[in-house]
């Protein structure tokens, strides 16, 4: 099911947000969210990924205002931003599940040759994430915490494409040390999570 987003009411709202009008871009926001929210569901069946694919759009849409005022169909390049964030959030949900079934089958094959202590992945893991460099953490610790990358970037004033990077930088630090030290078992159930 396709979404039929209707044409602009105000022309000139692209020119607006493409000057670092925010009450411009927050119009957009009130005039198309919606109808975006419903097609990403039904897609998704996931009030949370729905809103979160619809935020990323919408920051997307915002560090590239600049570009706005050339498109000559907003609606139908909307509807394209918002299907390829949909698609990846699928795509991305598929491989964290599958990463998922494969820790549980290595954590339940290794703990049949030797049991590793819960606490033990904690406490190595704990001292991974204290060596990262400050920035790094920081994105990593917050994303812990459940906060999604908007969220991260608003807090730290970052880009969202900034706090992926330093995520992705943080996961392959941490991998790196732990293989550095005496546990590498536990590479293996770190880097196919993340």
């Amino acid at each position: 099911m396709y979404p039929v987003l209707h044409p602009l009411k105000d022309t000139g709202i692209l020119a607006a947000i493409a000057q670092h009008d925010e009450r411009a871009f927050n119009s957009l926001f009130v005039e198309y969210h919606q109808q975006m929210g419903h097609f990403v569901f039904s897609v998704t069946r996931s009030k949370e990924l729905t809103e979160e694919i619809i935020q990323d759009v919408f920051v997307k849409l915002w560090e590239n205002r600049l570009q706005l005022p050339s498109i000559k169909n907003f609606p139908a390049y909307l509807f394209i931003i918002t299907r390829n964030h949909t698609l990846n959030a699928i795509r991305k949900q598929v491989q964290i599940k599958e990463k998922e079934a494969a820790i549980a089958e290595h954590y339940e094959l290794s703990t049949e040759k030797e049991p590793v202590a819960e606490d033990n992945l904690y406490a190595i893991l704990d001292s991974a994430v204290d060596q990262l460099p400050l920035q790094q953490k920081k994105v990593y610790l917050l994303r812990q915490q459940g906060l999604k990358n908007a969220d991260v970037a608003y807090r730290l004033d970052l880009s969202v494409n900034s706090v992926k990077k330093y995520q992705q930088w943080a996961t392959q630090t941490i991998v790196k040390l732990i293989k550095a030290g005496p546990f590498t078992g536990i590479v293996f159930l770190f880097s196919t999570f993340f």
